[in-house]
């Protein structure tokens, strides 16, 4: 190639180019770049280009790649690796409303989450039900121990949500796993819970006090009974010809509805909390927590929900310790999370 000084030239190899302003050998020039930098090069990586050919600067040339690397392929960003619990391996699938304005609860309108609390991944279909037939509302991917938003919902798409459905496939990627059975989950939403404030409960995924259904637990889907009219007709009439021919029974007197419904929230307890502090409102709670088991002493077989929240236990705790206590013989659980969330305990009496 016939290069001389104060030709122009490009690099073949590389981004740049320059004037050439001499020879440092038989096969190296030395060219001087626009910011006045002398680059030694080897001649037969130069081209020269024509005085009349466009300059361009060479930070807004496009790079040419070296023969290594188009040989190479570029290497791809590595995904970070799943964080995974014991808990983890059973999948414990829910799905949460939060109001989006908590101050103003009955003009509010609602944000819907899809929570995966499971080391897997999930491909899901989220459905609602329309004049028979369904209209998916959000579908993806939702990767392990994760809550994503699928919709915000106003007061008035309420009706919208009674009759809804959740589809998802389980799985690992780039490890072994337990199989997991395909989910198809029919619900109905008690969408009554939207208007109480009470039921919207602390929770371990939110900071905010959330509406909960669970989807599934512990590798449980919920299931719920569903009998056509159809289906309900036909039972009645083979009941009602049963009990033709059948002889009566003694008559029975039904055992009346056991279960006591007590929201020990302090707000639904009182009015106005001015000038109380925290261990006076333990304290009111307490109290009324003693004064209902009192009425109730008589009565074995009771069952009587206390709603405390979740927040951060203290009533919980307090409640616990007068029944481990006060109350030895009673016997106390956890309510349905299903109706109460984190936030309920269930005493029966003895």
């Amino acid at each position: 190639m016939d290069i001389k000084i104060g030709d122009k030239v490009r690099f073949l190899n590389s981004v740049g180019g320059g004037v050439v302003t001499g020879f440092t050998g038989k096969d190296k020039v030395l060219v001087e770049d626009e910011d006045g930098f002398e680059i030694p090069s080897f001649i037969r990586e130069c081209v020269v280009i024509a005085d009349n050919a466009p300059q361009v600067h060479s930070s807004n040339r496009p790079r040419i790649p070296t023969p290594e690397e188009v040989r190479q392929p570029k290497p791809q960003p590595k995904e970070e690796p799943v964080e995974e619990t014991p808990e983890g391996e059973q999948l414990n699938i829910y799905l949460a409303f939060l109001p989006v304005d908590p101050k103003v609860f009955q003009q509010t309108g609602y944000e819907a989450y899809f929570i995966n609390s499971s080391n897997y991944f999930l491909f899901i279909n989220y459905m609602s039900r329309e004049n028979n037939s369904w209209i998916s509302r959000y579908h993806g991917l939702v990767e392990p121990n994760t809550k994503i938003f699928m919709e915000e919902l106003e007061k008035a798409d309420l009706n919208q949500l009674e009759r809804i459905c959740v589809q998802f496939i389980a799985f690992k990627k780039e490890k072994p796993y337990a199989l997991k059975n395909a989910v198809s989950v029919e619900l109905r939403l008690d969408t009554v819970k939207f208007y109480k404030i009470h039921c919207f409960m602390e929770n371990d995924f939110f900071n905010e006090d959330a509406l909960l259904f669970p989807v599934v637990r512990d590798d449980i889907p919920e299931k719920e009974l569903l009998v056509s009219s159809t289906e309900l007709q036909e039972a009645m009439i083979r009941k009602t010809k049963e009990d033709r021919h059948a002889p009566k029974p003694a008559m029975r007197k039904q055992p009346e509805s056991t279960i006591l419904e007590i929201d020990l929230h302090i707000h639904e307890l009182l009015d106005n909390t001015a000038g109380m502090n925290n261990a006076d409102m333990l304290n009111y709670q307490l109290d009324k927590f003693h004064e209902v088991l009192k009425q109730y002493a008589g009565k074995k077989g009771q069952k009587i929900v206390f709603i405390h929240g979740k927040g951060d236990g203290v009533l919980r705790n307090a409640i616990e310790k007068e029944l481990k206590t006060k109350y030895k013989t009673y016997y106390y659980q956890d309510a349905s999370f299903r109706e109460y969330g984190f936030g309920a305990t269930m005493v029966t009496i003895k």
